[in-house]
């Protein structure tokens, strides 16, 4: 079992210790479950006031934080999620490394070409024309379509599929069942309501450094090209559309949805459950919240909530008025009834 002391611990994540620095730390674990030679953190404030009480033997802390005695011996740092990752790092077991080579009960064409140190797990299918990249890891029961392309250091768990002529960079992670290039949704529909199928011909690509959560989904284009830039992270249960773009070091939640033709900038965050209309465009830097519904265009460097989607202070107002709805209806009651004592006033006067 790995073990640093909680001075080693400091040395490492360049934090301040208070406390003993022989502690010895076995493992990590959050604020209410931590025992006894673990470590934890609290990088919200809301959850300072939980450290004295913790049963961890260290907490990662802010700099500045406020912390009551007597409490566990604390690790002051500038950015206590980003040490706390760290943390978590040292103390994760040893990732598990397939053997490399072919398994026996794999099915690689002759026409494919494996780049050196690559590991192709049993019952894998590497279709002919498909090149997989040095050092990429297909595990059991994965699936590389003909002509594919995987660049180094990829990374494919089972049950994900790689379709026909797609085309992955470098350092690329599909986690479990994750489709990457499933036809595009697109039909023709005639006079009388009959859908037939228009032919997809595009491919997806995904950038170096992507990682596609399990049982997402990133459909290939009409024509041309989907694409996920670099460094994007997409979550579990997305859907992404036919010819959609999106930019470098993006984050996709959990269960948002995509349509066709639709373009997200740079740095640009979608919550969970959030959903895009097609053939629009969202800005560099944007944040779409949780069950945002967006219909039309939203420039970057804001935040966005509601459905439809309007600025998080516009949001905010219209929350308010809705919360002010009661009262005012109160005050309407108390209106009309001092009016109908007026009419009658007038009607006795007559």
């Amino acid at each position: 079992m790995f073990t640093l002391t909680t001075g080693e611990l400091a040395a490492k994540l360049g934090a301040v210790l208070e406390g003993d620095p022989g502690t010895v730390l076995r493992g990590v674990a959050d604020l209410r479950a931590a025992g006894a030679g673990q470590v934890s953190f609290a990088g919200n404030p809301k959850y300072l006031p939980e450290v004295a009480a913790s049963g961890a033997s260290a907490v990662i802390v802010p700099k500045e934080a406020a912390v009551p005695s007597p409490r566990p011996a604390l690790l002051r740092v500038a950015d206590a999620d980003a040490a706390f990752a760290a943390a978590c790092a040292f103390f994760a077991p040893p990732p598990v490394v397939q053997p490399r080579g072919v398994h026996p009960q794999a099915l690689v064409s002759p026409q494919a070409k494996l780049g050196a140190d690559v590991s192709v797990g049993a019952f894998a299918v590497v279709e002919a024309g498909a090149e997989i990249g040095a050092g990429t890891t297909l595990y059991p029961q994965t699936y590389v379509g003909r002509e594919a392309k995987l660049g180094q250091d990829c990374l494919l768990y089972p049950f994900a599929s790689v379709r026909e002529r797609c085309v992955l960079g470098d350092r690329v992670i599909l986690h479990n069942g994750a489709v990457i290039g499933s036809d595009g949704f697109g039909y023709a529909v005639d006079a009388q309501g009959v859908r037939t199928k228009i032919p997809q011909t595009g491919i997806v690509a995904l950038e170096d450094d992507v990682e596609i959560g399990a049982n997402t989904t990133v459909d290939r284009a009409r024509f041309g090209e989907t694409r996920v830039g670099k460094g994007t992270k997409v979550d579990n249960l997305v859907q992404i559309a036919h010819n959609c773009v999106i930019g470098e070091h993006s984050v996709l939640c959990a269960q948002m949805g995509m349509a066709g033709t639709t373009t997200l900038g740079r740095h640009v965050i979608c919550a969970g459950q959030a959903g895009l209309a097609g053939h629009l465009t969202v800005g560099d830097g944007a944040v779409v919240g949780a069950q945002a519904g967006v219909s039309k265009d939203l420039p970057g460097g804001q935040m966005y909530l509601g459905a439809p989607a309007v600025p998080r202070m516009e949001f905010g107002k219209s929350l308010a008025h809705v919360a002010g709805i009661p009262r005012l209806k109160e005050q309407l009651k108390a209106l009309e009834a001092r009016l109908s004592a007026l009419e009658q006033a007038g009607r006795s006067s007559d």
